[in-house]
């Protein structure tokens, strides 16, 4: 277990089994170099907040594939788990077709390897990384069980990451969306930000 895992190193690569398409595939985290990668853990299959997380991140995945960025959740269910969850019904509690893959990880190996493991339930908590093109981790949060994520937050700071790699003389501020004032980080460049403020 890699306990000082954390933003700006390289997020650990994996190869597991993944749902995609109602077909079972090997992939690895390293296949999508060169796109951004949210990386998202849940806690099980057949429960209740995750599929409204899931739903949500397949809902908007064009939004996040029309900025170079793939979709991967994980959870330490089997693949066979995924499928069946998948071939169920929204209305049922299933998840119907998603656009990305689910990842099985039943090992429990790459929830470890992110420390979002819960060493007692055995499952993973709501762990969310964006992983940048070069495979280094740029954001990380971890929620405890009970509270879902919020996919609008996760594709703003996403956007945020790709301006601010795209512009490195500039930062973003709180709640920053695009379109908005950036700001230069130095003494002169944020008073420019701040009086434009009125």
């Amino acid at each position: 277990m890699t306990s000082s895992l954390r933003v700006g190193q390289h997020a650990p690569d994996f190869t597991a089994t993944a749902v995609i398409n109602q077909e079972f595939e090997e992939i690895t985290l390293s296949q999508y170099r060169g796109k951004y990668v949210i990386l998202f853990f849940y806690p099980l299959d057949f429960t209740f907040v995750c599929p409204t997380e899931i739903t949500a991140f397949s809902d908007s995945y064009t939004d996040f594939t029309n900025k170079n960025t793939e979709i991967l959740g994980v959870s330490v269910d089997s693949q066979f788990s995924h499928l069946a969850w998948i071939q169920t019904p929204r209305n049922q509690g299933g998840l119907g077709d998603i656009k990305y893959p689910l990842v099985s990880d039943l090992k429990k190996d790459i929830a470890s390897s992110y420390n979002v493991l819960d060493p007692e339930s055995g499952i993973a908590l709501r762990g969310l990384f964006i992983i940048d093109p070069e495979g280094v981790i740029m954001h990380a949060t971890i929620n405890n069980l009970p509270v879902g994520r919020s996919v609008s937050e996760t594709l703003r700071v996403l956007q945020a990451f790709q301006y601010v790699q795209a512009n490195p003389d500039e930062v973003c501020p709180a709640n920053w969306t695009p379109g908005q004032n950036t700001m230069k980080p130095d003494p002169k460049g944020s008073k420019e930000f701040f009086a434009a403020l009125g």
